[in-house]
């Protein structure tokens, strides 16, 4: 497997933060937020070319996200989010971590003029 780079090219959203509530009958159900389902949406164009690939070798997923503020933000969210958005156009075949292996070399910088995600996966070869 070669290498695969994608690139969002839009302000980085997490899942966890303001998750809605919604009614099922009786039952809640957690949903993530409209922010993240936008995001979610969008960043499929982006996703090309890679969707369907279901990869289900162990890989490692490099996450570099350019924000475009300074605040604090939760790394690993981010990740989880990232991983969900591709699972859900299938480039991965699950995010378990037989499959999504490592994160190695993720993390937050800050750009203003350009927030994104680059997210690069690579095969691991090593057990």
């Amino acid at each position: 497997m070669t290498d695969i780079t994608i690139i969002i090219p839009l302000p980085p959203v997490t899942k966890k933060n303001s998750p809605r509530i919604l009614r099922s009958g009786h039952r809640p159900i957690v949903a993530p937020s409209k922010a993240f389902e936008e995001y979610q949406n969008a960043a499929g164009f982006f996703i090309g070319a890679n969707k369907g690939l279901k990869i289900a070798e162990r890989v490692n997923v490099k996450c570099i996200y350019y924000m475009p503020t300074r605040r604090k933000v939760d790394l690993g969210n981010l990740i989880s989010a990232s991983l969900d958005i591709l699972v859900y156009y299938g480039v991965l075949a699950d995010d378990n971590s037989k499959i999504a292996a490592g994160h190695d070399g993720s993390r937050v910088k800050y750009d203003k003029s350009f927030p994104r995600a680059e997210i690069t996966i690579s095969e691991i070869t090593e057990e």
